[in-house]
């Protein structure tokens, strides 16, 4: 960036259920760049995804801004660059197509057995759903995210388990950056196509990767 250029905004959206918190540990050069948090808004009744991102585009203020998307935030981030001009959408531990959601999550979409999860019980009880959803091993690790997940309104958790199992995207924008790691156990790396793949990254990686990212935000929103 050249001296006296605009700093460039970049608009930041959590996963699914995450509080902004997830990325206190990015720290990004305040003389190039204007962060900017995003929080999850409660959806209207029977909101569509699409007019949802059109409402969270509202609250992008600055013009000509990158929009980093964290898991379902990722998706998010696709359909409000359906609808906004943004200089760059970045993905992180997330997925471009429905194509890339594991066969589980595809099936739940179809089945509509993701209408049966109780979401008003498990957001009240996350280390009961951490045990129910992915045993043992994975314990542990979820305690360290656990403090990041405040959205429990079942409202909000309802219409995003719907929107991810749901979601109809066939092809991606193929000037998208998605980041992922060859250790997500949510979205397998043996799905994802075309990605900057980070080793060792996990689901979490926005937690425990920042260093990587911190180091290489900057040299994807440039390239």
């Amino acid at each position: 960036m050249r001296q006296n250029e605009p700093k460039i905004p970049i608009y930041f959206l959590p996963g699914l259920a995450a509080n902004t918190s997830i990325f206190k540990n990015i720290q990004l050069d305040p003389d190039k760049f204007d962060v900017h948090f995003l929080e999850w808004m409660i959806p209207f009744e029977e909101e569509s995804i699409s007019e949802y991102a059109q409402r969270f585009c509202s609250k992008v203020l600055r013009p000509n801004a990158v929009l980093v998307g964290v898991s379902f935030g990722g998706i998010i981030a696709q359909e409000m660059n359906l609808v906004h001009d943004f200089r760059k959408i970045i993905i992180i531990s997330s997925v471009k197509t429905r194509h890339e959601l594991p066969l589980h999550l595809q099936l739940a979409g179809k089945t509509k057995v993701y209408k049966l999860l109780p979401t008003s019980f498990f957001a009240q009880n996350i280390d009961l759903l951490s045990k129910y959803a992915f045993g043992k091993p994975i314990v542990d690790r979820l305690k360290l995210y656990k403090q990041y997940l405040s959205i429990t309104d079942k409202r909000y958790l309802d219409w995003a388990i719907k929107q991810v199992v749901s979601w109809d995207q066939e092809e991606s924008d193929p000037n998208l950056i998605h980041i992922h790691g060859n250790k997500d156990i949510v979205f397998p790396i043996d799905n994802i196509k075309r990605c900057v793949l980070v080793e060792g990254g996990t689901h979490i990686m926005i937690l425990n990767k920042y260093k990587w990212l911190n180091e290489n935000l900057p040299k994807l929103i440039f390239s």
